[in-house]
């Protein structure tokens, strides 16, 4: 009989202790891939968060803070930026495109974006994918577009009212009741801060904050006429920031140190995929810390694996003594041993894999919707693999000590096994 059968037979005899060893590594295997694959999957929505923009500008702040809340809607921009700074910078040659953003309102707790309808033109998340609406169209004045998320959440679609407040918190004691706006669309599933926010026109933001004195009444097609022919009118004094794209990516770092020289007006340039490296960085102590939880976790199955290989040695002393008795020799009693833990090892890791994908497979729409990660259900990574591999040299190491227990056992016991 070969090794691996006497291994696999020496098992089934103590299926009971074997399937609950199994157990523990399968779970330990599970979290430990489980962290690795949502912490590859959250880095990467975390980068795809914005893309073809090539610079963000905002007013004096730190890149970090300038990203935050002109990407993510997270903080307070430190000041505006003039309308007249904006357009200034506009009109240069060396860039394609630009689209403003206010920020300072709120729809119970989700964030109010002013911008125009260059953000649903321009905007890019992901591997450059555009903005698409799950219905209805971008908005006019008097208008607004909700992301997924808050359609979900607040139960709202295409035609229903919406009410902005004023401030970013979920309780307002200031709602801007005189201008409601009516939902002209929603957009498709990001997986990014897309999803958790709202977008109104400039104009509707100024109106509302006591600015223009005249807005729109009536159809759609009214209102766009009157964007139409205000179109030369500043739409609002100031803004929170500017997303730019540019003629020519590699004039990207010219460009940003001009902005961050800008001498009429103080101006914070950055490159949204260098600050988001920046930012992903001070957040990687919480996968570290992850990492090193489902590390313990494993180590408690392993050492759950060799106590109870310890255990069963006690038991398997006469077993031991026949297969010296039919020939088979302390160096094979170990190799037995370690091919048992082994084996116990490679089936906790199988069925960790399959209680993974398992997982993946019920829980990807629940981890979307509840924490705007996207989880892909792709094959194992090189990553991942690496930690299998870890697991493996984890099991054998661990089956060194039963098996040097059994060789020392074998050396001196005889047929009658020792009380």
């Amino acid at each position: 009989m070969s090794l691996f059968k006497l291994a696999l037979a020496s098992l089934l005899s103590r299926k009971s202790n074997a399937l609950l060893t199994i157990f523990a590594i399968a779970i330990s295997v599970t979290l430990l891939l489980g962290v690795e694959r949502v912490s590859q999957e959250t880095r990467s929505g975390f980068a795809n968060t914005i893309s073809g923009t090539d610079l963000i500008v905002g007013a004096r702040s730190g890149s970090v803070n300038l990203l935050l809340y002109s990407v993510f809607h997270i903080g307070n921009p430190t000041n505006n930026i003039s309308w007249q700074t904006y357009q200034h910078w506009d009109q240069s040659r060396h860039i394609a495109w630009t689209v403003p953003i206010a920020l300072g309102d709120s729809v119970r707790g989700f964030p109010v974006v002013g911008t125009d309808q260059r953000y649903f033109e321009h905007f890019r998340y992901g591997r450059q994918q555009p903005l698409q609406f799950a219905a209805g169209q971008p908005f006019h004045i008097g208008d607004a577009v909700i992301g997924a998320e808050v359609a979900r959440r607040l139960g709202l679609s295409t035609g229903d009212d919406l009410v902005v407040a004023h401030g970013t918190g979920s309780v307002s004691f200031h709602e801007h009741d005189d201008h409601p706006l009516v939902i002209s669309g929603v957009l498709e599933r990001t997986g990014t801060p897309v999803d958790q926010a709202v977008y109104v026109h400039l104009r509707d933001l100024d109106m509302m904050h006591g600015g223009h004195a005249h807005e729109p009444e009536g159809d759609a097609e009214h209102a766009h006429d009157h964007d139409h022919e205000h179109a030369d009118m500043p739409p609002i004094p100031g803004i929170s920031a500017f997303l730019v794209g540019l003629e020519s990516r590699p004039r990207a770092i010219f460009l940003q140190r001009e902005l961050n020289t800008y001498r009429a007006e103080p101006l914070t340039a950055i490159m949204p995929g260098t600050t988001l490296q920046e930012l992903w960085r001070t957040l990687s102590g919480f996968e570290r810390a992850l990492t090193v939880v489902s590390a313990f976790v494993l180590l408690t199955g392993l050492i759950g694996m060799l106590t109870t290989l310890l255990a069963s040695l006690r038991e398997r002393r006469r077993e031991m003594a026949v297969l010296r008795s039919i020939g088979a020799g302390p160096r094979r009693i170990f190799a037995l041993l370690i091919s048992e833990a082994i084996a116990l090892t490679i089936a906790g890791m199988l069925l960790g894999v399959a209680l993974l994908y398992g997982l993946m497979f019920a829980l990807a729409p629940w981890i979307q919707q509840a924490f705007g990660v996207v989880v892909s259900i792709g094959g194992l990574t090189t990553p991942e693999f690496a930690r299998l591999g870890v697991v493996l040299v984890a099991g054998f190491l661990i089956s060194l000590i039963p098996a040097w227990r059994a060789y020392r056992n074998s050396l001196t016991d005889g047929l009658s096994m020792r009380i």
